[in-house]
């Protein structure tokens, strides 16, 4: 199926690895043009950017704080003298940074910054941009740890739960412009930070083993280029009548009994 994305120029946040690399894959592959916006250096994602280079995908990498609205600003102002518009974003760059209730209330407006204020500043300046330019797309990266909870995460909890809540908000906002919003909330999905996470436990092969059993599709963690296909879904022309909507790429995993067992 053509998605429709050929030359569309879409801005990823946290686009250097996990999910957000996945997805700028997939879009280079559908023809489109994406924006990285992340504050890694870009020697730490050399081998993608290399790859991007090799296939003459065109595109950029900004180095870019998030949580610094000048600095987000001009990423947008970049953006748009290079490539002159804007055809999507996709909220992404996030972590669970573990701030629970123990934590101060300086960390957890900080956890707040980088998870969710930085989602509103970015979308704040694109916006007018995608409504020039509509009709265009914004999908959000949620978390089941909105619905569900975790424990000792309050900070990244709060943010992705308020993630969701603007996704239907701004899709009122921008309905009558023609710009859909929609999101993404994984669950368990293997990645690189998820490797990381899993490393540090004590066991880790039974650690994963436990985690995979409580996800009824395969009982197998849910993949990041799984994720990355149903959000080039909802930004493309394909889903042209879908705004304000929550979809769980979890294997099943939030809406399925957790006494479940094939």
């Amino acid at each position: 199926m053509d998605l429709e994305l050929k030359n569309k120029v879409v801005i990823v946040t946290g686009g250097a690895s996990g999910i957000g690399e996945a997805i700028v894959r997939t879009l280079a592959i559908e023809g489109a043009i994406p924006v990285i916006l992340d504050k890694k250096s870009p020697d730490d994602c050399e081998t993608l950017l290399d790859e991007l280079d090799i296939e003459a995908v065109d595109g950029a990498y900004l180095r870019v704080d998030l949580t610094d609205a000048e600095q987000v600003a001009q990423a947008v102002r970049t953006t748009i003298l290079r490539y002159e518009t804007i055809d999507g974003l996709v909220n992404n760059a996030g972590v669970n940074d573990a701030v629970g209730l123990d934590a101060s209330p300086t960390a957890f407006r900080g956890s707040l910054e980088k998870n969710l204020i930085s989602a509103f500043t970015i979308t704040h300046f694109a916006t007018p941009h995608l409504r020039a330019n509509a009709p265009s797309a914004i999908v959000n990266i949620g978390s089941k740890v909105a619905v569900t909870g975790q424990g000792g995460t309050s900070g990244y909890a709060a943010a992705k739960g308020g993630l969701a809540a603007l996704t239907r908000e701004w899709a009122l906002d921008l309905a009558a412009s023609r710009v859909r919003v929609n999101a993404v909330m994984p669950a368990e999905v293997w990645t690189p930070m998820y490797d990381d996470w899993l490393s540090g436990q004590a066991d880790p092969s039974g650690r994963r083993a436990e985690i995979e059993g409580r996800i009824p599709l395969g009982q197998r963690m849910t993949e990041a280029q799984e994720i990355a296909d149903t959000v080039l879904f909802l930004l493309s022309p394909r889903s042209s009548h879908t705004t304000g909507q929550i979809l769980h790429v979890d294997g099943g995993y939030v809406h399925f009994d957790r006494a479940y067992r094939p």
